[in-house]
């Protein structure tokens, strides 16, 4: 099969296309014909770091979305032929999402939303997973105040709505051109994005929010927009110390809830009501993948990138 390979630690340059070997579904595994795949954060992690417990090549890719094409002992569902989307960890001994043909447990495998194309329906899974992930991590009650930092980006467009469903109200930072996109995820509050965010969140919430979702990973610049013992939940990890004022850091590590396949289906739902947007921002063969990468390192993308087979 073709697959989206790194060669080693680098730049987009030393993103190419090789031919692997595939291996049947095991217990509890289905196999999966791949349309489309998403590229990710992660990808560009895995390009600059490696893998140093895992020999290169490494494949990229942590969603996909295709047509199951076997099935191993013990899986009930999905059945061969339906049109599904998954999620699986790229850090493993077969690699990531970005091939032509996909072994993922049955757990992370659920079908694409109604009305959904393949190419929109594998941009869902990781990064509304990463959401739900991180609300469930800070715990915010109904009514209480959840601020949202890069509420333009990809990953807040799926936390906006998802915390709004559960009650909570929210303040989320927009440039001027991107209000009315950050308003229509949901937001009750859009304020200016830049170094005046912790006093504009403070205007808006004097005491402080209670919960902090950094998903423009600014770090402990945003600590002074929470009030004392509130949360802050961040998706790179944290190595900047104990919080300030008994703030408590919650680091999101999807790779924990890759197989929830409840919050798949939740997920599901509410993409096919229209209650999460499906936003691709641009296509590629796998070909021209690094390409793919240098676009979403470069910022600014509303959507995600698509390696379609």
């Amino acid at each position: 099969m073709r697959a989206v390979v790194i060669t080693e630690p680098g730049g987009p340059e030393v993103v190419s296309v090789a031919d692997l070997p595939v291996r049947e579904p095991g217990e509890g595994e289905v196999r999966i014909a791949v349309r489309a795949a998403a590229v990710s954060p992660t990808d560009s992690v895995l390009r600059q770091r490696g893998a140093e417990d895992l020999p290169a090549p490494w494949v990229p890719g942590m969603d996909a979305a295709g047509i199951v094409e076997s099935v191993g002992p013990g899986v009930d569902r999905p059945a061969v032929g339906d049109r599904v989307m998954a999620t699986i960890a790229p850090r493993r001994s077969e690699g990531g999402a970005q091939v032509e043909l996909l072994v993922a447990p049955a757990a992370s495998v659920v079908a694409i939303p109604d009305g959904a194309t393949l190419e929109q329906a594998c941009t869902l899974p990781m990064n509304r997973l990463t959401a739900l992930l991180g609300l469930e991590l800070l715990g915010l009650d109904f009514g209480e105040t959840l601020a949202v930092a890069g509420g333009a980006g990809l990953l807040a467009s799926y936390v906006i709505p998802l915390a709004k469903e559960g009650g909570l109200f929210v303040i989320a930072d927009a440039k001027p051109q991107d209000e009315g996109l950050v308003r229509g995820f949901g937001a009750d509050v859009v304020v200016a994005r830049g170094e005046g965010f912790v006093a504009a969140v403070r205007d808006a919430a004097p005491g402080g929010v209670d919960g902090l979702y950094d998903t423009a990973v600014l770090g402990s610049s945003v600590l002074g927009a929470i009030r004392d013992g509130g949360g802050l939940a961040v998706v790179r990890g944290w190595n900047e110390g104990e919080a300030e004022r008994g703030i408590e850091v919650h680091p999101v590590l999807v790779r924990t809830v890759l197989e929830r396949t409840d919050w798949l289906e939740h997920l599901r739902e509410l993409a096919s009501d229209g209650r999460l947007a499906l936003r691709v921002a641009a296509q590629y063969p796998p070909e021209q993948a690094g390409e793919a990468q240098r676009a979403m390192d470069a910022g600014g993308l509303r959507g995600r990138g698509v390696i379609v087979f």
